[in-house]
């Protein structure tokens, strides 16, 4: 039996997995640009800050609930 730690082992293991992948390192490199392009550009076009025009705390507070009260009622 191996005398390292558990997670000395687990963390060798994954290491050695990457160190011999060919087309995995492709893959992670694909999905490693959608989730950049999911996070950072979507949110830039798509979703704008509405509460960056308000000054105060107070003031973004109540825009919020004034929001969701209108949204929920019919």
């Amino acid at each position: 039996m191996n005398k390292q730690s558990i997670p000395l082992r687990i963390f060798h293991f994954y290491r050695e997995g990457f160190r011999e992948m060919t087309l995995g390192k492709t893959l992670w490199a694909i999905i490693l640009i959608k989730l950049f392009i999911m996070f950072v550009i979507l949110k830039i076009f798509f979703f704008p800050r509405y509460l960056n025009r308000f000054d105060t705390k107070e003031a973004k507070q109540e825009y919020v609930s004034s929001e969701l009260i209108e949204r929920a009622t019919p």
